[in-house]
């Protein structure tokens, strides 16, 4: 599947997924009985309040209890219910690592875990609150499926495709608000990644909040001579290898533009085949450190995650093999 999109990326009105996420969750509880929220008191900030009203009886408040959260979720799962736990990024996968470890990854229940808010969308509140962490953790564990969405679109084709989906898995749901990147008839495949600009010059490997900034990168490049490849790649664990790889041998290098840490998350993976299966140059963006306080976008911009930082990325890649 090849996206094309005929404006800047950057001009085009913006959406928050929660918004997606929760109407997405109430149109699959209507249709499956089975299904139910459980939440750490995390009603308001994650926009589950019209789903209470609608099903009072199968949203789950815990309180501020994350490890409970996750082990009531599993208990669900035994009995037959298909759980959405819902809670921020940063407590659902640093307080229950070891519940998600145990009670959901190796014990293979049929649990879904929506990180919302991820990576800095806290911004403000600082490191405590940022969740750039959570794809490297969950990455380790064996057994769950990682799943990145980009835009409101993906976000509710991700929540359908796991509801549909028997086992564990783990879908980031932003908060900051991002602009259209699929059309509306996408349909979420996992384990693939989406060509949604071609080129031949150099590859940026992108998903979630960042996505949006790598196409407006690649208009930028464009207007240089530079044709740079961006493939979206939503699904972090299983990683679309092929497509990889085919990047590694078709284009000078890969630059990967990621919300999170610089070593473990989706960088860490590209890198891991692009090492295994056909060396190539790659330039991992993403959070080298604690990021300060400071707005989201502003903490994006200081560790080159805006548009011009990732095109900075490609020229180097460009300009160093020729």
């Amino acid at each position: 599947m090849t996206v094309v999109h005929t404006a800047s990326i950057a001009d085009q009105p913006r959406y928050d997924c929660r918004d997606a996420y929760v109407e997405t969750l109430a149109q699959l509880a209507e249709a499956d009985h089975r299904i139910v929220g459980v939440v750490n008191d995390s009603v308001g900030s994650s926009k589950l309040n019209s789903f209470r009203k609608a099903f009072p009886d199968r949203l789950i408040n815990v309180g501020i209890a994350e490890q409970d959260m996750v082990g009531v979720a599993s208990g669900l799962a035994n009995g037959g219910r298909i759980p959405f736990v819902s809670a921020a990024s940063c407590f659902l996968t640093a307080r229950a690592l070891e519940q998600i470890k145990a009670d959901v990854a190796y014990s293979h229940t049929n649990v879904k875990l929506c990180g919302m808010s991820p990576g800095v969308a806290y911004g403000e509140l600082g490191p405590t609150h940022h969740s750039v962490e959570d794809i490297a953790w969950l990455r380790a564990i064996d057994g769950i499926r990682i799943i990145v969405p980009a835009d409101p679109i993906e976000t509710a084709a991700a929540l359908r495709w796991a509801a549909a989906s028997e086992g564990p898995v783990f879908i980031r749901v932003s908060r900051m608000s991002v602009p259209k990147v699929y059309p509306e008839d996408y349909e979420f495949h996992l384990g693939k990644a989406i060509t949604v600009r071609e080129g031949n010059d150099v590859t940026v490997i992108s998903n979630g909040t960042v996505l949006w900034r790598a196409l407006a990168a690649a208009e930028r490049l464009a207007e240089e001579g530079i044709s740079a490849r961006v493939l979206s790649m939503p699904t972090v664990k299983p990683l679309d290898t092929d497509a990889v790889v085919a990047a590694a041998r078709e284009t000078a290098g890969i630059v990967t533009a990621e919300e999170a840490v610089s070593g473990g998350g989706l960088g860490g993976a590209v890198a891991e085949t692009v090492v295994q299966h056909h060396p190539a140059r790659v330039s991992i963006l993403g959070f080298p450190e604690f990021a300060p306080t400071g707005s989201a976008g502003y903490l994006l911009d200081r560790y080159g995650l805006s548009p011009e930082g990732i095109a900075d990325a490609a020229r180097k890649l460009v300009t160093t093999s020729s």
